[in-house]
């Protein structure tokens, strides 16, 4: 086998095994370099995903973005406006680069996902205000609106699914959350069905996020010490999603789904994210060998796609065979007295700040950026 067949054997051979290969990161380089081009054309790369973090890096940078910034200075708009302006623009050329790959796959493929402005997680009205904003700025098929699985996030992705618009829920950590979101978008394409709408059309992820458990609970593992503690390390995160898995099964097999299903719907994919791993002591595929399942997204950042492309272990489905191992692992976790329900209910606060601290960050720099060429921003 040749060192270039040996390359692409694993990332083949998770596509061969029903997982969608998304990247996710973007920048303006990336897609203006042909790098973006090439990982389509070589790494198995289907779909991209953003967040505020991701658009806070590549515009915080200022790298490819000077020329636009010049003509949003001259043209003296909002710092807001700038940025929308830049991370559409960004989105519309990626789903550019894709589009090819979405009519390939009948439009399971080829999304590129654009988040709501995360100031709004906590406000249904303004977040489908928003999604309807994003779906007309970016203006092509391909692209998913990113909304959160808050509370006031769930009525949010039921709306915009109900308008045709596709979703990539984001931001999950909890089984009950999760099962709400699939809810939510089920009762979206009922909206949608009812009103006319062609449901074949519509398409919807939920990003189940991976690596931030495992951080969290090792943690409280680690500060128990004990053997029987330290031996459950690395194991919360791949059982809660494998257990989300389960759920996705028990609710796509229902009467409900079926009578969608048989007016031309799509399922609502599980989506694994933050599969980059956080603990230097675990193999950096992990999130990814460990979570090999038919109907799946895997978002990974290209530190991680590469590591999968060098190394990976795609050995055939990993998720389906794993449910009880899974609730006793979880239920080993409760046993030492590490709450699940307050840790995921942490990780979904800390998420939407973190992103909300992204965003500022974002805003910050684009508006010293304007400000520098003699405008004012505010």
């Amino acid at each position: 086998m040749t060192e270039a067949t040996a390359t692409a054997g694993a990332l083949e051979r998770l596509s061969d095994e029903g997982v969608s290969i998304w990247l996710d990161d973007l920048s303006r380089r990336r897609i203006e370099s042909g790098n973006l081009a090439g990982l389509v054309a070589t790494r198995n790369v289907v779909g991209v995903t953003t967040n505020p973090s991701i658009f806070q890096a590549a515009i915080g940078s200022g790298a490819g973005y000077e020329e636009q910034l010049a003509d949003l200075a001259v043209r003296g708009v909002t710092v807001d406006e700038a940025v929308r302006m830049m991370t559409t623009a960004d989105v519309r050329a990626a789903a550019d680069v894709l589009r090819p790959v979405y009519g390939a796959s009948g439009g399971r493929d080829g999304r590129v996902s654009i988040e709501v402005d995360p100031r709004l997680a906590h406000d249904t009205a303004a977040t489908v205000a928003e999604a309807r904003q994003l779906a007309w700025l970016v203006d092509r098929p391909n692209v998913m609106i990113k909304i959160p699985a808050t509370k006031a996030g769930l009525p949010a992705i039921t709306e915009v699914i109900g308008a045709g618009i596709s979703v990539n829920v984001t931001l999950i950590f909890s089984l009950e959350r999760y099962r709400e979101v699939m809810d939510a978008y089920l009762a979206g394409l009922e909206r949608a069905r009812a009103a006319g709408l062609d449901v074949r059309g519509i398409h919807s992820v939920a990003s189940f996020f991976v690596s931030r458990v495992d951080s969290e609970i090792d943690k409280r593992l680690t500060l128990l010490g004990t053997d029987e503690a330290l031996a459950l390390k690395g194991r919360a995160a791949l059982a809660n999603a494998r257990l989300a898995y389960e759920a996705y099964e028990q609710v796509f097999d229902g009467g409900r789904w079926q009578a969608l299903e048989g007016a031309g719907a799509n399922r609502q994919r599980p989506l694994w994210a933050s599969t980059g791993v956080k603990d230097p002591a675990y193999k950096d595929t992990l999130y990814v060998d460990e979570l090999v399942a038919p109907g799946t997204v895997n978002t990974m950042p290209e530190a991680t796609l590469n590591a999968v492309a060098d190394h990976g272990d795609v050995r055939g489905d990993t998720v389906t065979g794993g449910y009880d191992r899974a609730r006793a692992d979880l239920a080993a976790v409760e046993r030492l007295g590490i709450a699940y329900d307050e840790v995921v209910r942490q990780l979904e606060d800390e998420g939407v700040a973190k992103f909300e601290v992204a965003w500022q960050d974002l805003l910050d720099a684009v508006t010293k950026s304007l400000d520098s060429k003699g405008v004012d921003a505010e």
